[in-house]
């Protein structure tokens, strides 16, 4: 899982940096880094947007089992011929003109009105509202941990880009001070060369070695910017060059062994995982609720107005085109009843959705499952990480020692004609690969630790340990 953020990027080749920082540049310590990045990354700003979305949803759930309150008004003007004979008010096209069946069509027409106070309340649906409220509980606790795996899965990402990016300028140092040495050697080579003392070929073999570390230079001024790229990008930053904190190179952790202070199971993502199953779990019970009746409360108040009199069956001019008359509510009626749906059919179409949900939610353990064990081994491969990098940290001083001393000899052998160049050269190259190892050492300690802090969910083993 954190297999990118751990990824050994300098083994097998040798690298360098050209950093010209000057006195007024800060320096970028570890936890300011993580402050940044924790601000600024844009993966995170969008889990937290989604959380706010959940929290929201959760606040527009609970209301949904207020009542449905409506109020209605209408005013009118046409005319209320009737007839006999079925119709419908197909997509809407349909008046509901009301009226005397009468022998002849007539034009008459009047203003007419309607007010309406509706309400219907779900009351009772065999605990549907509470479910759906619970089902968007555990949509804003899997959005939380969601945004909590995602702050410490970057927290890790950002802290191993820190450490690659300073262990390739601590590289780079190294080169430069190989190239300085090449560049000493070539000048004793070619004064030695020009007095006689030492065949030409050496000065050949000095000016390729210098050639060889200006490339290796090069190369690792490149792979210093792809790697100050990378951070910047999980800074949120523009691309720059960083002038990181030394302490990663100057000294081990104050306790590489350290145990973590939470459980396996409280491991960030262990948590987000485990509230997908809890989300897909009240789901299943939410979806089954539509197996059983609902049970409404219902209540209609309204009041009427028509330009028609009562007698205009009668006598067709028994009506006024005057507009305070027709929307004058001169007719009242009110409605309450009880009502109850069942949905006899949906049975079986729910029953298969429940048990769609409930393959889903075990799928979501198997994920869980196999997601526990992968941190439970890298959990116990973090202890080795460990143990072999402390081993190599003690060793790497007595390389360096050994490696400086046999180049001092040579060279001093070689500058009283005692040695040859391929020896020096040799030399040379010994004293180059322990520096190397030197920082590579350092870093891999503390790559080691940010290793066991990944894999047991507890990032204060790697951050508060300097």
């Amino acid at each position: 899982m954190f297999k990118a953020s751990f990824k050994y990027l300098f083994a097998g080749f040798s690298m360098t940096i050209c950093i010209n920082a000057n006195a007024q540049q800060k320096v970028l310590t570890m936890k300011d880094a993580e402050q940044i990045a924790l601000s600024n990354y844009a993966s995170i700003k969008a889990k937290a947007n989604q959380l706010n979305a959940s929290k929201a949803y959760l606040t527009e759930s609970k209301m949904e089992y207020l009542p449905d309150l409506n109020f209605s008004a209408q005013q009118d003007y046409g005319t209320v011929n009737g007839q006999f004979g079925p119709s419908y008010g197909f997509k809407g096209m349909g008046v509901s003109s009301s009226g005397p069946v009468l022998a002849n069509q007539n034009w008459n027409a009047g203003f007419g009105a309607l007010y309406l106070a509706n309400v219907n309340w779900d009351f009772f649906a065999f605990g549907r509202a509470v479910e759906k409220v619970k089902v968007q509980q555990t949509a804003v606790n899997r959005d939380e941990t969601d945004l909590g795996q995602e702050q410490f899965q970057h927290q890790v990402r950002v802290a191993a880009a820190y450490l690659n990016v300073l262990a390739a300028q601590q590289l780079a140092k190294a080169q430069q001070d190989n190239l300085d040495r090449t560049a000493e050697l070539q000048r004793v080579v070619v004064a030695r060369v020009k007095n006689g003392l030492n065949p030409g070929v050496d000065s050949s073999q000095a000016n390729a070695e210098v050639s060889n570390a200006r490339i290796a230079l090069t190369n690792a001024q490149q792979t210093v910017s792809d790697q100050s790229n990378q951070l910047a990008q999980y800074l949120g930053l523009p691309h720059q060059a960083f002038m990181l904190d030394s302490i990663f190179v100057k000294k081990a952790p104050n306790n590489a062994n350290v145990q973590p202070t939470i459980s396996p199971d409280d491991h960030p993502i262990l948590r987000y995982f485990r509230s997908r199953i809890g989300m897909s779990d009240e789901q299943a019970k939410y979806l089954n609720t539509f197996s059983y009746p609902t049970f409404t409360l219902f209540g209609v108040y309204q009041g009427k107005g028509s330009g028609f009199g009562t007698g205009y069956a009668l006598d067709q001019s028994a009506y006024t085109s005057g507009y305070g008359s027709g929307v004058d509510p001169t007719r009242f009626n009110y409605l309450v009843g009880v009502g109850v749906t069942w949905d006899f059919t949906g049975i079986f179409r729910v029953r298969n959705l429940v048990k769609a949900q409930k393959f889903t939610s075990e799928q979501y353990r198997d994920e869980y499952e196999l997601v526990s064990q992968q941190l439970h081994d890298q959990a116990s491969l973090a202890e080795t990480r460990i143990a072999s990098a402390l081993k190599n940290y003690n060793e790497v001083p007595v390389e360096v020692k050994a490696a400086s001393d046999a180049y001092i000899q040579k060279l001093t052998l070689y500058k009283n004609g005692l040695s040859n160049i391929v020896d020096l050269t040799q030399a040379l190259y010994t004293l180059n690969r322990a520096e190397v190892d030197k920082d590579i050492v350092y870093n891999n300690v503390w790559q080691a630790v940010l290793y066991k802090a990944a894999s047991t969910g507890d990032f204060g083993l790697f951050i508060n340990n300097f």
